[in-house]
């Protein structure tokens, strides 16, 4: 297993992921193995040259949910499994804190929480506003669905 990111927290079955804004400079330490980045097309041209590493987008405009609810959920459980198995994961968008929160929040109930407890989890060990908007935190409930009971059709 290869060391974790800096500013990486363990989610509570001991997976680890770094959540983290773009606006902000990239912490030191070794470069994630893989990124999943949500935003805008525009957030995607700002960013995207310097993320060197393996990465992915999920268009996701700021205070609201991603475009394609289903791709968004099919990407952040790939991001889990990659996380599970030793690399090196971060999640970001730009500031950090609603869309990361809300998937971080996500990751947590793949990690075993139920939606509001994953949510207030992200909040204590992430941001004190991740999952910022009341429908980022319904979503958080809908993705929880969506890959345990196989609601494949909402």
């Amino acid at each position: 297993m290869t060391a974790s990111l800096p500013g990486a927290l363990e989610l509570p079955d001991g997976t680890m992921v770094r959540g983290r804004g773009l606006r902000e400079p990239a912490p030191g330490g070794p470069a994630p193995d893989f990124g999943l980045y949500l935003g805008t097309a525009r957030l995607r041209r700002r960013h995207d040259d310097a993320l060197t590493w393996p990465h992915e987008w999920v268009p996701w405009p700021d205070f609201l949910l991603p475009l394609d609810r289903r791709a968004a959920a099919d990407a952040i459980v790939r991001l889990h499994r990659r996380a599970r198995s030793g690399h090196r994961v971060e999640v970001a968008c730009y500031g950090g804190v609603g869309r990361t929160g809300t998937v971080i929040a996500c990751l947590a109930t793949l990690a075993g929480l139920p939606p509001a407890d994953a949510v207030a989890w992200t909040r204590a060990h992430h941001r004190r506003r991740a999952a910022e908007t009341p429908w980022q935190r319904r979503w958080v409930t809908w993705f929880s669905a969506y890959v345990r009971l196989g609601d494949r059709d909402s």
